[in-house]
């Protein structure tokens, strides 16, 4: 997921604005923390731990999946499933993702033939 998408789900969960964002990183003005929101700018690696900081999270966090968890779109059904798939064996998980294609398919099939 892109840092500008992680960034924007972590504020929202926060209910931070850009202001608020920018008080908590060094040498930040609004305008550099919206260009980040936007994707317009990367933050420097002192940024990035500051805001890792202000979101309360791990600096790595920001550059991986942390945000998906905090997608509001996403149900709780889906995070167990995702979290279920990650605890399985590689051989485990194209096993699973043949069963599920095929469910997919059959679904689709059927609504097609309605």
């Amino acid at each position: 997921m892109p840092l500008d998408t992680t960034l924007q789900l972590l504020a929202r969960a926060r209910g931070l604005s850009a202001a608020d964002i920018a008080t908590a990183i060094p040498r930040a003005g609004v305008a550099t923390v919206s260009a980040w929101l936007r994707g317009d700018k990367m933050p420097g690696k002192e940024q990035l731990d500051a805001l890792a900081r202000a979101f309360g999270v791990p600096a790595g966090a920001l550059l991986a999946e942390l945000a998906s968890t905090l997608d509001p779109a996403r149900t709780q059904g889906e995070h167990a499933l995702l979290n279920a798939y990650r605890a399985l064996s590689t051989r485990q998980q194209g096993a699973l993702l043949e069963v599920a294609r095929s469910m997919a398919d059959t679904g689709s099939k059927r609504r097609r033939s309605k």
